[in-house]
């Protein structure tokens, strides 16, 4: 399965299926300083190699103007009168109103026929998107105190004709012959990973299952095709749990669609994750969970693990408030990225973790000739914990991973015996399992780790369980400067 490509070398691609991109007439005669979208991903991949990450509002009004353009005139503005004033309140909404008013009179030179369709406003945290086409529409909101951020909403890097077509970043339906050196059988009959064992999670299992705590995935869906994770979800030696699924993406090319596409997977990665954290103990010789009595929520919320459309970051957003307000729920499992910031996620997050989620984000995955990029978005936040993967029995990262000072914990995931460089997994098929690897099936497998030790310590706060983790990692009490704290000990951490 491709895993998590975020490259130099996908951005050159991108480029130059994108130099020739039409630009409204309206735009060409209104501006002569419309940049080139070549000139404008430039500037990213730029800022990208310099500093690790590239924000809009650390570039000027002109590109910012340029990419809304390029996109579809659709503008994100993220208001309140502080950067910490995301969630939404009685005076952010009444700045919500005055910012809605003042574009429409700046685009419309104080008319008031503008269409009131053209408006997305979150009913949670302090964002909305509008359109916009005048430069100097954008100037002055650059200007306005009660504006946190501005950035073009459907601009992408990626071709999304081509990345859909070819089934997109991460995607993959495939099953495969697990070699018998990859995996060990315990009873009633469940396949566990070679891995599992060198962070001591089956001795962990005597201690901890997970029961009593809820593991949110944000990813692609599940697939209906697999009994396993679904009607079967309890079965052999898992039991009195439930499995819910949500849908918060939209598959349309229009932008004000609110027709959500569902909750079934339409990729394979989401049910790949979902597996690594929660999966059966089962009695049919297919890969068990870490956590296999803990409950599972699915979320939907892109159509595959690079977060570029439109749809994606308002999917994510969506998903993370929602179960940010959900008590039950205390792991959040994030398997996907982007290459660079995404200021209505960084405010869905921060609106998940200030209610006491562990949010579990993947450090970024890609071809081995261009893992010199750094840790990707989310996992670059402070309020996220970072996982990549490493090579068994050595710190090394794994030929696809990312490293970097923002890793907090690795799991191994790619084997020294040339069975396989990935790990055991329930196929998207039913009866059937599939080897998956890189950061993504770490994250994952941190994440059902996580559910294990808040089982263990039901009345612990999320930061008394990532400090149990923390001193379960092999470098503790030091953090390497790559990878973090380095591999969990799910034994100790449960102890």
């Amino acid at each position: 399965m491709k895993k998590l490509v975020l490259s130099l070398a996908v951005a050159t691609l991108i480029i130059s299926c994108s130099k020739n991109d039409e630009i409204p007439q309206q735009a060409l005669e209104q501006q002569s300083e419309l940049l080139s979208k070549e000139a404008i991903n430039n500037k990213i991949q730029e800022s990208i190699e310099k500093t690790g990450d590239f924000e809009w509002m650390n570039t000027d009004a002109n590109t910012i103007w340029s990419a809304v353009t390029h996109g579809n005139n659709l503008l994100t503005i993220g208001y309140g009168s502080s950067e910490s004033e995301y969630q939404k309140s009685p005076k952010t909404n009444l700045i919500k109103n005055d910012l809605i008013q003042l574009v429409r009179n700046l685009e419309n030179d104080g008319k008031s026929n503008k269409s009131q369709d053209e408006l997305y406003a979150d009913e949670i945290i302090n964002v909305i998107d509008i359109k916009v086409t005048k430069l100097s529409t954008i100037e002055t909101l650059l200007k306005d105190p009660n504006v946190r951020y501005l950035e073009p909403a459907t601009y992408t890097l990626s071709n999304n004709d081509e990345t859909r077509s070819s089934g997109g970043f991460g995607c993959g339906y495939s099953s495969q012959t697990i070699s018998s050196s990859d995996y060990r059988t315990v009873a009633p009959g469940a396949m566990v990973p070679w891995n599992f064992d060198l962070h001591n999670i089956p001795a962990a299992w005597n201690y901890s299952t997970g029961r009593g705590v809820t593991v949110a995935v944000i990813d692609t869906g599940l697939s209906p095709e697999q009994r396993l994770m679904n009607q079967e979800f309890n079965d052999g030696y898992s039991s009195g749990r439930t499995v819910q699924k949500y849908g918060t993406y939209v598959d349309s090319w229009w932008a004000w669609s609110n027709n959500y596409d569902g909750v079934n997977d339409k990729c394979g990665h989401g049910t790949s994750m979902s597996s690594v954290a929660t999966a059966p103990r089962n009695n049919n010789n297919l890969p068990v969970g870490v956590a296999y009595n803990a409950n599972l929520v699915s979320y939907r919320a892109v159509a595959n693990v690079l977060i570029d459309d439109y749809h994606e970051k308002r999917g994510v957003a969506e998903a993370l408030t929602a179960l940010g307000n959900r008590s039950d729920v205390k792991v959040i499992s994030m398997s996907l990225g982007s290459p660079f910031s995404i200021s209505r996620v960084k405010d869905a997050i921060r609106y998940a973790y200030n209610r006491g989620k562990m949010i579990v984000a993947a450090g970024g995955t890609s071809t081995s000739f261009t893992t010199w990029y750094g840790v990707i978005f989310p996992a670059s936040m402070s309020e996220t914990v970072a996982v990549t993967g490493v090579k068994e029995g050595q710190y090394s990262k794994c030929d696809v991973c990312h490293t970097g000072s923002k890793i907090d914990f690795t799991v191994q995931m790619q084997r020294n015996n040339g069975t396989s460089n990935k790990v055991p997994v329930l196929s998207y098929y039913n009866d059937a399992a599939n080897y998956v690897g890189g950061s993504s099936v770490a994250t994952a497998t941190t994440a059902g780790i996580a559910a294990l030790v808040w089982a263990k310590n039901p009345t612990w706060t999320r930061a008394q369980v990532l400090d149990k983790m923390k001193r379960a990692g092999e470098f503790y009490p030091n953090k390497n400067s790559s990878f973090g704290y380095g591999n969990i000990d799910a034994l100790k951490a449960v102890r």
